[in-house]
């Protein structure tokens, strides 16, 4: 009678806010369905992210609530203090312990853990390799400027690939107001233990972005780097776009049927991703470019909550969702955004670049306005603008915002036969054909998997 061989285990540790949760709970999936074993670690706030019941392989383990004071830092060192020795103990003592873990690069202080715990630890990047490149390049470099009193002051990164120039209000606050503090430090070390990993995983696909994948391969000495994305529920007839991430205020039938009314690539789609919140400024100038626009739009805004309502947030003005009837829906909250996306109506996409949206935005083919506003989302919008040559930069944070007029005429021209349209369309085909059978993304998936089986059975 034969023996099943042991299952490999794996530990999964996304950092606890939904932007990074959901794609690497796409990648569980994609693991699990090739017959790994998948714990993933959630917290209370981010539990409905994982469907219920979808695989006996994957299953979850509730850790508690970090604090959110202190912002990125904070979160960093509450989950550091509170899940390491939980998660020791659970491992020591779990009959099936896990042969590996992959966490978040924000959790990078994994890696003692894994050293304690004797198994290897991957690196999950849920932002492309451009931006990792430049992530690691920062925290490892540590470059100055010359002259800290001008915001515009550049920075230029001339070991990466493109030599990217940035201003120095661009690069992370983080990085730029807390230098030599106890709290910069804490952040520094936790990130640079990424470079001690044993491999690394992106949401990204090979064609995206070769260069920068070279370069992380020579940055960290190891070819041990795939690149499995775009990791998103594209099954034809699933119904898991419409639920991804949260409920929307308004149901995905009125959605669609709403753009089935519409011509093709006539409808823009606005959002900001989950955590951006508006200043009354810029929202002005939007919802005023969008009524003078005459185009058909989808506005998608993120409310403020309590944590919120004494700061200087935007909202949408006074009569404006009546004046935009007819040609213009607005959600305010959660949006079905890959529903969204993939309508043959939408052909235009005004985003923050966040990675998940650029990949979102990609697969969907439709040009994408660029308006970047923190973290990652500069570097993700320098690939789209300049390497890519898929969308049209438009705004940068608070600093460089739009005339109203300027803004509404780009609105009015971004929807026709442009340029970045027949980029964009390029892309797409790259991106669907990366994660179809025996696409790049799905070879290197495959060769993931087997050296996490080959780990169990050594």
């Amino acid at each position: 009678m034969s023996i099943t061989p042991p299952q490999t285990h794996l530990l999964a540790y996304p950092f606890p806010t939904s932007g990074h949760v959901i794609p690497l709970i796409d990648l569980t999936k994609n693991i699990v369905s090739r017959n790994i074993h998948v714990t993933i670690l959630l917290t209370p706030s981010t539990q409905h992210l994982v469907p219920t019941n979808y695989s006996p392989l994957l299953q979850t383990l509730l850790l508690p609530q970090p604090q959110f004071e202190n912002g990125l830092i904070g979160i960093i060192s509450s989950i550091r203090k509170s899940h390491y020795p939980i998660l020791l103990d659970w491992a020591r003592t779990h009959p099936s312990p896990p042969s590996a873990i992959i966490s978040d690069f924000f959790i990078g202080w994994a890696q003692l853990l894994a050293q304690e715990l004797h198994i290897p630890r991957l690196v999950f990047s849920p932002s492309g390799a451009f931006s990792l490149s430049f992530s690691f390049s920062l925290w490892r470099n540590l470059p100055q400027n010359d002259n800290p009193d001008d915001p515009d002051s550049v920075v230029c990164f001339s070991n990466l690939p493109n030599s990217p120039i940035y201003p120095w209000r661009q690069i992370s606050e983080l990085f730029r107001k807390l230098r030599g503090e106890t709290d910069w430090k804490i952040l520094k070390d936790d990130f640079l233990f990424n470079f001690d990993a044993w491999g690394v995983v992106f949401n990204s696909f090979i064609d995206l972005e070769p260069a920068y994948f070279d370069h992380i391969k020579k940055e960290l000495g190891r070819e041990r780097v795939w690149a499995v994305g775009p990791v998103l529920p594209l099954e034809p007839g699933s119904t898991e776009p419409e639920n991804r991430g949260g409920a929307s205020t308004i149901s995905c039938d009125v959605i669609t049927t709403w753009l089935d009314q519409l011509d093709d690539c006539s409808v823009i789609y606005v959002c900001f991703g989950s955590r951006t919140i508006l200043t009354p400024a810029q929202m002005e100038v939007l919802t005023s470019a969008l009524e003078l626009s005459g185009v058909n739009f989808i506005l998608s805004v993120r409310t403020p909550d309590e944590r919120h309502v004494a700061q200087n947030c935007g909202k949408i003005p006074s009569g404006f969702i009546e004046r935009v009837r007819g040609r213009g829906l607005v959600i305010e909250g959660w949006a079905p955004q890959l529903v969204i996306l993939s309508h043959r109506a939408v052909g235009s996409f005004l985003t923050h670049c966040g990675w998940n949206s650029v990949l979102e935005g990609l697969v969907s083919g439709a040009v994408m306005l660029t308006w970047p506003m923190g973290a990652d989302q500069y570097t993700n919008a320098k690939l789209l603008v300049d390497q890519l040559g898929v969308a049209i930069r438009v705004a940068e944070g608070e600093e460089k915002v739009p005339e109203i007029s300027e803004l509404a005429e780009i609105m009015k021209g971004c929807l026709g036969r442009l340029k970045e349209r027949v980029r964009a369309e390029e892309m797409k085909d790259a991106a669907l054909g990366a994660i179809k059978k025996n696409g790049s993304s799905q070879k290197q998936l495959d060769a993931l998997v087997k050296e996490l089986n080959e780990l169990k059975n050594d």
